[in-house]
């Protein structure tokens, strides 16, 4: 890879941006000042620092997102330039709001619905984001929820047994946890159109507030507000990576 092309990946800037850097003498390969954009160097072989800092290019990346109400957890419908950002206020997609990155091929493995709150993990590792996504995985999701009324006994067990919300099949066996008289926490195994919505209209009640508090093995961050953001740290994505990884 050329010595610019590692440095623009590594979020240092655009290309032009890069070649002014190392020609001011601020980037070293192997402990040698590099005059040379176009030098070749190999990522996790070469030591290569930039204002003395050691740099390393991470091919995946993978963040913890608190989604915020209002924003859309798909991917963009027009792709950014390398390292542009919107406007701050103006983001509309849960991508825009990871501005430490300069990837351009992140996306929300998953989804959660423009009016949902909480946990949403992006990343660009699309195998990862497949395996988590499949049906054959079940991987457990539970969501905070508040309802316009109290869930009956009868009705708890009826939905933890699966129901029928207007599909071609039942919905899969599913966790209540009451909390209040109008507050629960549910875990899915499915992540069908407005799923928790259309379970508990069954019941004759409407879901006033939704955010998804886990992700398999992942659980949101309380010190994250919404639209706050982290790295995902060595123990989640460790245990992310083995528990789906085949």
């Amino acid at each position: 890879m050329r010595l610019d092309k590692y440095l623009a990946d590594a979020g240092m800037g655009t290309r032009t941006e890069v070649k002014k850097i190392i020609s001011k003498g601020r980037v070293e390969v192997n402990g040698v000042k590099a005059t040379d954009p176009g030098m070749k160097v190999e990522n996790g072989v070469d030591s290569i620092k930039a204002d003395e800092k050691e740099l390393s290019l991470s091919v995946f990346e993978y963040y913890m997102l608190n989604k915020p109400k209002g924003i859309i957890s798909a991917s963009r419908k027009n792709s950014l330039k390398r390292g542009e950002k919107v406007p701050f206020g103006e983001e509309k997609y849960a991508v825009d709001l990871i501005r430490e990155s300069v990837k351009t091929d992140l996306f929300p493995a998953g989804r959660l619905d423009k009016d949902t709150e909480g946990l949403l993990l992006i990343t660009n590792d699309g195998q990862l984001s497949h395996r988590l996504l499949s049906p054959g995985k079940h991987v457990d999701k539970t969501y905070y929820t508040e309802l316009s009324g109290c869930l009956s006994k009868a009705d708890k067990q009826r939905l933890e047994e699966g129901t029928d919300i207007g599909d071609e099949k039942p919905t899969k066996p599913c966790t209540i946890n009451i909390l209040s008289d109008r507050s629960c926490l549910i875990t899915l195994t499915e992540g069908r159109y407005h799923q928790i919505k259309r379970m508990f209209a069954t019941c004759g009640l409407k879901v006033t507030y939704l955010k998804r508090i886990t992700f398999g093995p992942l659980a949101l961050d309380n010190s994250l507000e919404p639209g706050e953001y982290r790295p995902l740290n060595y123990e989640e994505l460790a245990k992310l990576l083995s528990e789906y990884e085949s």
